[in-house]
């Protein structure tokens, strides 16, 4: 089964940090490119939407897509481990919302939210003191 499952949300202050992990299963996951997506509050929360932050394609070149997270985000990836990291530092409260990565069916990376396929659940970033 394919399958993306994120994990490391959760309520932090503003201008600390948190790790997202996507960890992928039932599929080669360096062979395709994997993108975090958010959902700003208010939004409704549904895998395939929101903005794009960052990607990292087969090749393991990353695009910041989002102005306000660069120099702040930063997209990994383990190979070995079969999972996508998002570093958020200097978190801000306007970072908060719900936090998905995807997974496109294609090597390199695109910012459309309908150009990828497989998606995870989501996971929860609120930032506020």
């Amino acid at each position: 089964q394919l399958q993306l499952v994120e994990s490391g949300g959760g309520l932090v202050q503003p201008g600390g940090s948190l790790r997202l992990s996507c960890v992928a299963s039932g599929f080669s996951f360096s062979t395709y490119a994997i993108a975090w997506f958010r959902q700003a509050p208010g939004k409704e929360r549904a895998p395939g939407k929101g903005e794009a932050v960052s990607c990292i394609s087969k090749w393991g070149v990353t695009t910041d897509y989002a102005d306000s997270i660069k120099g702040r985000f930063a997209i990994t990836r383990d190979i070995a481990k079969e999972t996508v990291y998002l570093q958020m530092n200097s978190l801000k409260p306007e970072d908060t919302g719900v936090y998905y990565c995807a997974i496109r069916g294609l090597s390199y990376c695109s910012a459309r939210p309908d150009e990828y396929e497989i998606w995870g659940q989501g996971t929860q970033v609120t930032v506020s003191s």
